[in-house]
């Protein structure tokens, strides 16, 4: 289908760093690291985006995140990086290719502004729900700052034109290549008439895109262009890094419960083998396939299988391990509730490793673990085609864009 009459992304002046300030800028995501590790992270490193991203980091320990005077520091510190010189703002609309590598997983996608209109008609769509607390946040921040400084990640189906143009753009030298976390993060600027034309058509030639992870800052960008008004100001464009479905890694996200809810380790295990197989292991359990899961309770580890999983044709969320595993185990019998908001459950990213996993039980605070085998990414898009959305805690992206390499100014 062709929505040439709706642009779904388009190129836009991006702000960032000037090239010998960019490895100094560059700061993991506001959203993975807390305050203290934030203030640790930006020591000795005045540049650190972290000063824009986490600005209570500059304000007397113990100061509310969420105060006006930690929004109204961070439109000081951006505005001071300006004035410096240190951000320059790019004299025309572009678009940037981003390429991330992370051990041997290479991912190259587009960075360009996201359509709130698309965003508004479920063209880049979501599959999470989001908390408004964590929304208004967000809000503040980019109207403070006036810019969206936070990256979305979003994902596309493998594209044949985009695939030519980020080939062609990444045979040319980088604006930069910054190392942060581990992972290498390179960023090229697309600045060809022709090169932005050929990104514009393919993207608008797309049905949709979907969000992979960063919904409340796709949330709290549409409700600052609604409160700005409509059109084709660059309010009205969210700031985006779009992967290829096929070059995207999702891990797996794992759970801890506190308690076995007032069972023996004997009558929870005879409890689970009336819907699960259940057999022990001499060994960590890592799931090799959708409906299987590692338990490990303290000094043992155990597969266990799923005896009815629902059949290939079921809806795609009936299907997710983390739903069933949640309503098939931990709700009935560890009478888990709302895994959003009770607290004898918590979430441990699959790139912590089972040695994660294990050590919260072995610590003595945690009761029983369990490994899950990672969501596809065509678990995702079919989850979010159905309109549905994904259980808390379904997917852990790795690795994590960063924060600082681009923004996408309000005005």
């Amino acid at each position: 289908m062709n929505h040439t009459h709706a642009p779904l992304v388009r190129p836009f002046r991006g702000l960032r760093p000037a090239p010998e300030h960019a490895q100094d800028v560059a700061a993991p995501p506001y959203d993975v690291v807390n305050t203290q590790e934030a203030a640790a992270l930006a020591e000795g490193k005045p540049l650190s985006f972290l000063h824009i991203s986490k600005p209570e980091i500059d304000l007397p320990p113990g100061t509310d995140p969420y105060a006006p005077e930690v929004y109204a520091k961070g439109a000081e510190n951006i505005a001071r990086m300006i004035k410096d010189g240190v951000l320059l703002r790019d004299p025309a609309p572009r678009y940037y290719v981003y390429r991330i590598q992370l051990g041997d997983h290479v991912q190259t996608g587009i960075v360009g502004g996201g359509s709130v209109a698309a965003y508004d008609a479920n063209r880049i769509r979501r599959h999470e729900f989001t908390r408004p607390d964590k929304e208004d946040d967000r809000v503040r921040q980019i109207e403070a700052v006036g810019a969206q400084t936070g990256p979305v990640f979003t994902a596309h189906r493998p594209d044949p034109a985009l695939a030519e143009v980020t080939a062609r753009v990444t045979g040319r030298a980088p604006a930069y290549e910054v190392d942060l976390a581990g992972a290498r993060h390179t960023l090229w600027v697309v600045d060809g008439e022709a090169d932005i034309a050929a990104i514009n058509a393919a993207f608008d030639a797309m049905e949709v895109i979907y969000i992979a992870d960063g919904h409340h800052r796709s949330a709290a960008a549409s409700r600052v262009a609604a409160a700005r008004g409509g059109g084709d100001d660059a309010h009205n464009y969210f700031l985006i890094v779009s992967f290829p479905a096929d070059e995207v890694q999702i891990f797996d996200y794992n759970r801890v419960v506190k308690d076995l809810a007032g069972l023996s380790v004997a009558d929870f295990l005879g409890r689970i083998a009336a819907d699960f197989e259940v057999a022990a292991s001499d060994r960590p359990v890592r799931p090799d396939r959708a409906h299987s899961f590692g338990m490990y309770l303290p000094g043992q580890w155990y597969r266990i299988v799923l005896k009815s999983p629902p059949g290939r044709d079921a809806p795609a969320l009936e299907r997710l391990d983390v739903g069933l595993l949640q309503d098939r185990l931990l709700g009935p019998v560890l009478k888990v509730g709302d895994p959003r908001i009770d607290k004898r459950i918590d979430f441990v990213g699959g790139v912590r490793g089972l040695e994660g996993l294990q050590a919260r039980v072995d610590g003595g605070e945690w009761a029983v673990a369990f490994a899950l085998f990672a969501t596809s990414l065509e678990d995702l898009m079919a989850v979010a085609d159905a309109g549905e959305v994904m259980p808390p805690k379904s997917t852990w992206f790795e690795p994590k864009l960063a924060d600082g390499l681009v923004s996408l100014p309000l005005d």
